[in-house]
């Protein structure tokens, strides 16, 4: 069964297409774009592993949906991508995150 991330960005698309270039790690991606989905996908996905946030949300939305996911499951990590990298930079960060926090610890299991 492979582990379960969530990505949680501003735009459908943008989320979207990280999958679609990360879709050769055996990860299973799951999206939200505002709070209800993130409550929705925590409410229905216990197998979460990890969060991954980028940066074009406001800061005002990004503090309650890591407050969300704090609260309704304090066993995921949740990870902030900067703003200084740009759009660009996000499939990159998500990258690395899954590789450090999941797959690594699977190979190493």
């Amino acid at each position: 069964m492979k582990p379960v991330v969530l990505l949680i960005g501003k735009l459908p698309n943008v989320i979207g297409d990280v999958a679609r270039q990360l879709d050769h790690l055996p990860i299973q991606w799951l999206g939200a774009h505002d709070p209800d989905e993130v409550r929705q996908q925590l409410e229905e996905e216990p197998r979460i592993s990890c969060a991954i946030m980028g940066a074009g949300l406001d800061d005002r939305i990004r503090g309650e949906m890591v407050g969300i996911i704090a609260a309704r499951r304090p066993d995921i990590c949740i990870h902030l991508k900067d703003r200084s990298s740009g759009p660009d930079g996000l499939v990159p960060f998500v990258q690395r995150v899954v590789q450090s926090e999941i797959l690594d610890s699977l190979e190493n299991s």
